[in-house]
């Protein structure tokens, strides 16, 4: 079995894209059901943002994987299959490792390096787990991707360096030096986006804070723990009048502001959300200034440079080998408790046919006998068992005859000499 990863990101389609597969929390339980369902799956999670929608799944064959999970995807995009296909991007085994670790740490965001992403990561595990379509494997490579990001944000300054969404956003709108200490700010959502712009918005400085949520404990519960105010869906339009910083990041699926309810400005509209929830005609007002996901993909460098991103990159490259090491480690472990069953069963067979022929033999020289021909078979089993790990967990693939010459230290010219001559016979 080996994990495969089908999916579409910021990096690879546009947002108008992106849009056809946004998925509400139940969208993506059935998307998990599909997957688990399919024909070669025995696991299966997603991880789903606003800008990005990836199948993760521990699959028994690679190309009838592909194209089952690939075709979930179509059937969400509702999208001619020619239209989503070159978007789509595919990592299998190794690559499926190291991609996941990639994400979990923020090496593959639309804002390099943020944090939001682990959380994503953790809910995406948790989710598979809930519907129990989280497997061992699975289980085990985002338990370690999950530790690797945390490793990341401890060990690095990369907090500090790459801005979340929400922050480069606000530096988009309102300018690099930001300054909220005037504002008053209009949160539209409830979800971990929207508490992460609630915190963002403090931290600039604003004091006159509002959630507005379509579920009111939830918005109650965002604004006590950030004691801020909050404020039913049928109050949106009234704080749409009084604020003049708007941001929105809900799962909604149709428009929660069209360009008639925003009241004349200046007013400055951040929409985060996947579909959007701002209507965008009304960027075509001189007094509204207006950032969508889209144009913070277009202009986010998420080349990742700087020092404290190369140090996340090394760390990810260090805990893929790592696991990887592990995982080829763990794979052979069966193949050495075989050969060590193998050689234990063949030393009492053959002490089984020596007391049936010898059934006179002294005790004591029958128990020396036998000490004896286990220490030969333990000696002949010792060296390739210590060797076949040491192979897994370097990784480097070897020839037969290699394998042999390494496995049981024999010389390599005569392990060639008689790969010749099978060769000729």
């Amino acid at each position: 079995m080996s994990i495969l990863v089908v999916g579409v990101s910021h990096k690879t389609a546009p947002v108008e894209l992106l849009e056809t597969l946004a998925l509400d929390p139940e969208g993506v339980q059935k998307l998990i059901a599909d997957v688990a369902s399919s024909e070669h799956v025995t696991e299966a999670a997603v991880i789903a943002t606003c800008n990005r929608l990836e199948i993760y799944a521990n699959v028994d064959r690679f190309h009838g994987s592909v194209e089952e999970l690939s075709g979930l995807l179509v059937d969400r995009a509702a999208r001619p299959t020619h239209q989503l296909l070159p978007h789509l991007y595919v990592h299998y085994d190794d690559g499926a490792v190291s991609h996941l670790f990639a994400v979990a740490s923020g090496l593959d965001s639309m804002a390099v390096g943020e944090g939001q992403i682990l959380g994503q990561t953790r809910e995406a595990l948790r989710g598979g787990q809930e519907l129990g379509t989280v497997g061992p494997a699975l289980n085990s490579v985002f338990q370690q991707a999950l530790r690797v990001g945390k490793r990341a944000h401890a060990e690095t300054d990369v907090d500090h360096a790459a801005p979340s969404l929400v922050q480069a956003a606000l530096a988009q709108a309102v300018g690099e030096s930001i300054d909220l200490a005037d504002r008053r700010v209009l949160v539209v959502g409830a979800g971990s986006m929207a508490g992460l712009a609630v915190a963002t918005v403090l931290r600039h400085g604003a004091r006159d804070v509002v959630v507005v949520n379509r579920t009111g404990e939830r918005a109650e519960r965002l604004a006590q723990e950030y004691a801020v105010r909050a404020a039913s869906l049928g109050q949106l339009q009234a704080e749409l009048e009084r604020a003049d910083l708007v941001l929105t990041c809900t799962g909604a699926k149709e428009l929660l502001i069209a360009a008639e309810m925003v009241p004349p400005g200046p007013v400055t509209l951040i929409d985060l959300a996947l579909p959007h929830d701002i209507d965008p005609a009304v960027a075509e007002r001189s007094d509204v200034t207006l950032v969508s996901l889209a144009q913070l993909a277009a202009t986010l460098d998420d080349t990742g440079e700087g020092r404290e991103l190369d140090g996340v990159r090394e760390i990810v490259a260090e805990e893929v080998a790592a696991f990887l090491s592990a995982r080829r480690q763990a794979n052979v472990a069966p193949t050495v408790v075989a050969l060590r069953g193998m050689a234990t069963a063949v030393v009492e067979a053959e002490l089984e046919r020596l007391d049936a022929r010898v059934p006179t033999l002294d005790p004591a020289a029958r128990a020396e006998i036998a000490d004896t021909v286990r220490r030969v078979a333990e000696k002949l089993v010792h060296r390739p068992t210590v060797r076949v790990k040491e192979l897994a967990a370097d990784g480097e693939k070897v020839s037969y005859a290699t394998a042999l010459a390494e496995l049981f230290s024999l010389d390599p010219d005569a392990v060639d000499a008689v790969t010749r001559a099978e060769g000729l016979s």
